[in-house]
């Protein structure tokens, strides 16, 4: 095996004989300072469902690399559950945290010199943060997935964690009783798990699998199955190759690997939280991607899987029926992936792909043939207009008026905006405009799953449009546009919004118009004032001194 980048650290010089002492105590013999030292990142935390398979799943990489000839090293890093901080002040540290994951990483592995990590997440941030670091890295690396949780059931329907957030704006409607509320919270969320359509966890383990960093077939796994925990142990061997072979993520995260990436969240119908994490994983990768490469390959990939939350199937339907490595197979023969990319196998994509079949199975309806899409486009749209100049992005799958304009309702933030949904303050024709949400402004970029869910537990899901500079859930719907940029607390034009102008959302032009002339405009900004900064202190202050804008990826590095 060849030498690697810490046996020389540990073996060269009589000078190293106390590092080797240290590493004594942690169990290393004569024999292993000459083997791979490997990194096995583990998020495992039993605060959320999505993160409290992942201490199995890592005792099963690190038995399988210590029988390989690795020295296993585990280290944790942090998690915090978007499902339970939704909707409150504690959301502000959901994107927050996923530059701490990433920095947590690269500063473990970069400080004890590892040759390798094996990186294991589950919740939304755990999965770019570990990406964002194995990028910074470039060391052999590969991601497993702690798996998609089972569907919840009552009367005899799927129930997921969006159910429950829809069951609250059913209820303030009069459409549920309290008792039928309970009954939802009580079956939604019936074990471990990441939440269980094709929301934000299961688009990026489908988007890791397409880039070829994680193994074929493992992304849309069930957490409590037998083959999730095989699939880690099959990840640690695939890893050891990678080292002995030199294979290095920046061969694997090229150009082209995030075009699949992205050419395959839009057949799935993924989240539009991949926009995001995309531009910061290529921003770690140091390629170059921007928000118009989503529009550009969204006209020409279909949406072909019909999966939650604007669809009918989850996650382990997906999975039954081919689940990603399907759908890249059927993109490849459509010409729409590139097969000569790199995976971390030593094989190519296309290599991968030669058993895979290349249409879906008959009986049914989950996957889609490409001449009979759910969706002739993609679904994550780019909006620009004089209300976005740098883009937002709408979800527009399940949405069935494109075009939405009204007077605008405007709130600066999203507990004020809940507060008028729920108390019957938005009707029928509004533009709701969320603001001060964004990166810098919230800061930390809040999803607004609660406001989006109530209105359609409201039944004005096809009548009321929603912008904002903050992000939108993995399961949201409706015609919702977020990552609205600049921001209003930079100045952007969300800032100059006022009650009752009229706001124009167009998927089909991909605008964003306030109905105002540009005088008028001009003038609202010579008047306009920065707020005040929300903290002074702390880890949210940091963030919002240092983050970017959100179509450069809302990344924490962008000027060093």
């Amino acid at each position: 095996m060849a030498h690697n980048r810490r046996s020389k650290v540990v073996t060269e010089g009589i000078q190293r004989t106390p590092n080797r002492a240290m590493m004594r105590a942690v169990g290393f013999g004569d024999d292993d300072f000459t083997k791979p030292i490997v990194g096995i990142a583990n998020a495992h935390s039993n605060i959320t469902p999505c993160n409290v398979g992942l201490g199995l799943l890592a005792r099963r990489a690190e038995v399988a690399l210590a029988e390989a000839g690795a020295m296993p090293q585990t280290f944790g890093t942090i998690t915090i559950s978007d499902g339970i901080s939704m909707g409150t002040e504690g959301m502000k540290y959901s994107l927050v945290s996923r530059e701490v994951i990433a920095d947590s990483i690269e500063t473990v592995v970069n400080g004890q010199s590892l040759d390798g990590v094996l990186a294991i997440g589950g919740c939304d941030k755990n999965m770019p943060g570990a990406m964002i670091a194995i990028a910074r890295l470039n060391v052999p690396a590969i991601f497993v997935y702690g798996g998609t949780i089972k569907p919840g059931r009552l009367h005899g329907k799927d129930l997921t964690i969006v159910s429950a957030f829809e069951a609250v704006g059913e209820h303030a409607a009069g459409k549920l009783s309290d008792e039928e509320l309970l009954e939802v919270e009580r079956r939604a969320i019936p074990g471990a798990g990441s939440c269980g359509g094709m929301y934000t966890a299961n688009t990026m383990s489908s988007v890791f699998e397409a880039m070829g960093m994680s193994l074929l077939g493992s992304s849309t796994m069930a957490a409590e199955d037998d083959d999730k925990a095989d699939s880690a142990a099959a990840s640690a061997v695939a890893l050891l190759n990678a080292i002995e072979q030199q294979i290095l993520p920046r061969q694997i995260l090229t150009r082209k690997a995030f075009e699949n990436a992205i050419a395959v969240t839009m057949a799935v119908g993924g989240s539009t939280n991949a926009v995001l994490h995309l531009l910061a994983i290529a921003h770690a990768a140091e390629v170059e991607l921007s928000i118009d490469d989503f529009e550009a390959i969204r006209r020409k990939v279909p949406v072909i899987c019909d999966l939650k939350p604007s669809g009918r199937f989850v996650t382990v339907d997906f999975h039954r029926v081919g689940g990603v490595a399907l759908v890249m197979k059927m993109l490849l023969e459509a010409g729409l992936l590139h097969g000569d990319c790199l995976t971390v196998t030593g094989r190519t994509v296309a290599e991968q792909l030669a058993d895979i079949p290349d249409h879906p199975p008959a009986g049914q309806e989950v996957i889609l043939p490409l001449d009979r899409p759910l969706y002739e486009e993609g679904h994550l749209v780019v909006l620009k207009g004089n209300l976005a100049p740098e883009g937002a992005v709408a979800k527009v799958s399940g949405v069935k008026n494109p075009v939405v304009s009204g007077p605008a309702r405007v709130f600066a933030s999203e507990e004020e905006c809940l507060d008028a949904i729920l108390g019957d303050q938005i009707q029928a024709g509004d533009i709701v405009v969320i603001r001060y949400e964004g990166p810098k402004g919230g800061p930390g970029m809040r999803e607004m799953l609660a406001p989006t869910s109530a209105i359609i537990g409201k039944g004005l899901g096809d009548s009321v449009g929603l912008i904002t500079d903050g992000r939108f859930s993995g399961g949201t719907y409706g015609m919702v546009v977020g990552h609205v940029a600049p921001e209003a607390a930079v100045g952007g034009p969300l800032a100059l919004v006022e009650p009752g102008d009229t706001v124009t959302i167009d998927a089909r032009t991909q605008s964003l118009t306030l109905e105002i002339d540009d005088a008028e405009l001009e003038r609202r900004r010579a008047a306009w004032r920065a707020p005040a900064p929300r903290y002074k202190r702390g880890v949210l202050a940091k963030y919002a001194s240092a983050v970017s804008t959100s179509s450069r990826g809302a990344v924490t590095d962008l000027g060093m």
